[in-house]
C-alpha cells in the first residue's frame, strides 16, 4: 500500500532563504520566485559533507580531551588543566554534582552526537529501512542539543571561575579550549549538513 506523496514526488521544494514552497521542475534546479535563493528538492551533497564534518570533529576531539583547555601561572608556580583534571579537580574537592554536569556536557555529550550522527549518516548510505520514524526524532534531538553546545564552552570557563587565583595570577586559554570549541562547531555544521528526508527516501521509491 502505498504511503502519502512527499513534496519531491510533486517536484515541491521549501525555499532555504524565505521558506517559500515552490516548484522545482524534473530537469534544471530553479530559483525562488521570492529571493531567487536557488531550489533543492535534497541539500546538496548531504551525506558527503556531513561526513566531512564528523571526520573533522572525531579527530579533534582527541586533542581537544588531552591537551590543555587552561594555563595558570602565578608567584607559586604554572600549572595546566584539561578537562578530565578539571573533573578530577571537583569531584576529590567534594563538588561531585558540578563535576558529573562537566563531564557530561563536555565528554559525553561530543561524544553522543557524533556516535549519533555516524548512525544516521551510515543507515542512509546503507539504505536501511528500520524505524525511520526513530532515527529522524534522533535527528532531531542532535540538532536540539546542537543549539545547546556552546554550554559546553559556558562549563569549560566555569572551571576557571573556581580556581582559587592568588595575587599577581593570570589565567590563558590553553590549546585545547581551541580544539573543544572546533568540535563544537563541526559537530552543529554536521547536523546542519545531515537531510533527515534522506531517511524516508527509500521507503518512498519501494512503495513507487
Amino acid at each position: 500500500m502505498k504511503g502519502p506523496a512527499s513534496a519531491a514526488r510533486w517536484h515541491l521544494a521549501t525555499c532555504h532563504g524565505c521558506g517559500l514552497l515552490s516548484r522545482t521542475g524534473a530537469g534544471q534546479a530553479a530559483r525562488c520566485p521570492r529571493c531567487g535563493t536557488p531550489l533543492h528538492a535534497r541539500k546538496p551533497d548531504s551525506i558527503a559533507r556531513t561526513w566531512a564534518f564528523i571526520v573533522a570533529a572525531a579527530i579533534l576531539y582527541v586533542p581537544a580531551n588531552l591537551l590543555p583547555i587552561m594555563e595558570t601561572s602565578s608567584l607559586f608556580g604554572a600549572q595546566q588543566d584539561t578537562i578530565m583534571s578539571g573533573v578530577v579537580y571537583l569531584w576529590v574537592s567534594g563538588s561531585w554534582h558540578l563535576a558529573l554536569v562537566v563531564f557530561v556536557a563536555s565528554i559525553l555529550v561530543p561524544m553522543a552526537k557524533l556516535i549519533a550522527l555516524v548512525i544516521l549518516a551510515l543507515s542512509v548510505q546503507s539504505r536501511a529501512r528500520w524505524q525511520p520514524l526513530q532515527r529522524t526524532r534522533l535527528y532531531r534531538l542532535v540538532e536540539l542539543v546542537g543549539r545547546w553546545s556552546m554550554l559546553d564552552i559556558y562549563v569549560v570557563t566555569l572551571l576557571v571561575a573556581l580556581v582559587q587565583l592568588e595575587a599577581l595570577a593570570t589565567i590563558r586559554p590553553g590549546s585545547g579550549a581551541l580544539a573543544f570549541g572546533a568540535v563544537v562547531v563541526l559537530t552543529m555544521f554536521a547536523a546542519m549538513s545531515f537531510d533527515p528526508r534522506l531517511i524516508w527516501d527509500v521507503l518512498e521509491r519501494d512503495d513507487g
